[in-house]
């Protein structure tokens, strides 16, 4: 079993404990969030840090409010 943090940037997203560890190029779904492995870093037996990059999210387009009569 290993210690996986996931790692966007510098912020932890998800920790893990995991059997197996996801490879390089592998496409993950956390929290939500598309992304791929970029990089697995080793700290030690156990302890690993998973670098992912997440698919930037899509904004909304803001719409536009149309001031009318008030009903009454």
């Amino acid at each position: 079993m290993y210690t996986v943090h996931f790692l966007d940037g510098k912020d932890i997203v998800l920790s893990q404990l995991l059997r197996q560890l996801p490879k390089v190029g592998d496409d993950l779904r956390i929290k939500g969030r598309k992304g791929k492995v970029l990089e697995i870093i080793y700290n030690n037996e156990k302890s690993v840090n998973v670098n992912v990059h997440f698919e930037e999210k899509k904004k909304a387009p803001v719409v536009a409010v149309q001031f009318g009569k008030k009903k009454k």
